[in-house]
């Protein structure tokens, strides 16, 4: 099954390097590069065609960024609201706080249906919470259906993209995959498979439907979920997702809180920018959408499950919190430069990229030696921020993370304030920040050390020295001036000591 990154907030996630150490090894894969540099570059140039086709794209924009700010500075309420929509609809709902209890409640629905195994729809919420490895650990298989998903888990891999989580294999590397795996799962790929993308679809839509047509449980998530009707959607490219949200006797939607908008009126912003900003498409080819229960329509049981993991946590963080926001668009992904040399697994996250940089570190908390080090896996180009189609500025809350690795833990709430827990570590940085605080609300003390640092002018090398030596390896120093600031306004200006 695919792997697992993510864990219950506060937790470290399973043992992963810093994003330092994963990237190096990865930029040395030329198979990982050129895959990622062809899928990006693609998807990239495409969703620039498709977005540049509205004339009120800027508009729909910031609609989206203001209807996913009020919706999370009301979230208590919408979620009241949908609950209550949800159960008049004939569905029941469930509050899970972390991923342990998510997969507890989810386990415990299977399990009172006598079955054994489950069809998913493609899930974010569900692969951050490790629900098929729960699911296995109680003796249920769960079968991914979405074709990306369907090649990491018959691959034994990890998703490494949020729309495209098979973005570093290449087709014939799932040729061989699909040869050698499939018979393991179900029905074995045909004999002589090539590697042509409609022979490989054709080994996956067979592959598949015994499944469809056999299992009694699926589990989906949801793209969005609308308060005032109680109603789930998921958006779609291959009919999958139909397939699982229909034929089942049971559906569990595992889904997280700020997955809910007010009104139908503003799923409508939703419906026209998530497209063009994922799949660059005007419109998806499946957009499903179910309320509660109907009889003699779709399953005759409906199990939603609100997922907190964190996500509350990062509502108490003014500048985090519009990570919030993110409709899983994966537009930021296809044009970081980091993420096309480091690819996904780089990152210890099921959410990769730039915003996987800013929501991992918040959902689980910068403990761990991975989650510290995504705050400062970018360059701050801010390319992220130029198509994110609900105006996450994700540099921002980068540097804010990176003074929270820095300064303290997690944002945590002491009486009406929040407040950063000290952290452990980062000694060192923490002692040279208050020095050069201490140095610039004190003019004198900075006066004379600039003095004996212009005297050491011809002393400074080229390199630094120490700890310091792996920063100046891949970057020139400055080169220092012939004479100080100071030296010059003086001797320009008449000033006293360029004090003036």
């Amino acid at each position: 099954m695919s792997g697992t990154f993510v864990g219950m907030p506060g937790h470290a996630p399973p043992a992963h390097p810093a994003f330092p150490k994963a990237a190096h090894d990865a930029v040395h894969d030329a198979t990982l590069r050129a895959n990622l540099r062809h899928a990006t570059h693609t998807i990239r140039a495409k969703r620039a065609r498709a977005v540049g086709e509205l004339s009120d794209w800027a508009a729909l924009r910031e609609a989206g960024r203001q209807i996913k700010d009020h919706t999370l500075r009301h979230l208590d309420r919408y979620l009241l609201r949908l609950e209550e929509s949800v159960t008049a609809a004939g569905g029941t709902v469930h509050w899970a706080a972390d991923a342990g209890e998510a997969n507890r409640i989810v386990t415990r629905l299977v399990k009172d249906t006598g079955e054994s195994e489950v069809v998913k729809v493609k899930s974010m919420a569900t692969q951050e919470i490790g629900l098929n490895e729960a699911l296995a650990a109680e003796g249920i298989r769960a079968y991914e259906t979405d074709l990306a998903e369907l090649i990491v888990q018959l691959g034994e891999d990890r998703p490494s993209h949020i729309l495209v989580p098979a973005i570093h294999r290449n087709r014939h590397e799932i040729r061989d995959i699909f040869r050698t795996e499939m018979g393991k799962w179900g029905r074995p790929a045909p004999q002589g498979l090539t590697d042509e993308p409609a022979d490989l679809a054709e080994a996956a839509r067979l592959h598949l439907r015994e499944k469809f047509l056999r299992a009694k449980v699926g589990i989906s998530g949801a793209n969005f979920m609308v308060a005032e009707t109680g109603t789930l959607v998921v958006v779609e490219s291959e009919g999958n997702g139909r397939m699982c949200l229909t034929l089942p006797e049971t559906l569990i939607s595992v889904v997280g809180i700020e997955k809910v908008v007010p009104s139908w009126r503003d799923l409508e912003v939703f419906l026209q920018t998530l497209p063009r900003s994922s799949t660059a498409e005007r419109m998806n080819p499946y957009t499903s959408t179910w309320t509660g229960t109907t009889d003699g329509d779709g399953p005759r049981v409906f199990h939603l499950v609100l997922l907190d993991n964190g996500r509350t946590d990062t509502l108490a963080d003014r500048v985090g919190r519009q990570a919030l926001r993110c409709i899983r668009c994966s537009a930021c992904l296809n044009v970081c430069p980091v993420y096309e040399r480091a690819g996904g697994h780089a990152y210890g996250s099921v959410y990769p990229g730039p915003i996987g940089a800013i929501l991992s570190p918040q959902l689980r908390g910068t403990q761990s030696e991975i989650d510290a080090s995504l705050p400062y896996a970018s360059s701050l180009c801010g390319a992220c921020y130029e198509v994110c189609p609900v105006a996450i500025d994700i540099p921002e809350v980068l540097v804010h993370l990176r003074e929270r690795v820095v300064e303290g833990g997690p944002a945590v709430r002491n009486g009406n304030k929040v407040v950063l827990r000290p952290a452990k570590g980062h000694a060192a940085e923490r002692a040279a920040m208050r020095a050069a605080r201490w140095a610039f609300t004190h003019p004198g003390a900075l006066r004379t050390g600039q003095r004996v640092a212009a005297r050491t002018r011809r002393l400074h090398p080229r390199a630094l020295p120490g700890p310091g030596r792996a920063w100046s390896e891949a970057r020139d120093l400055p080169a220092v001036p012939p004479e100080s600031f100071r030296d010059w306004w003086r001797r320009t200006r008449g000033g006293k000591d360029g004090d003036r």
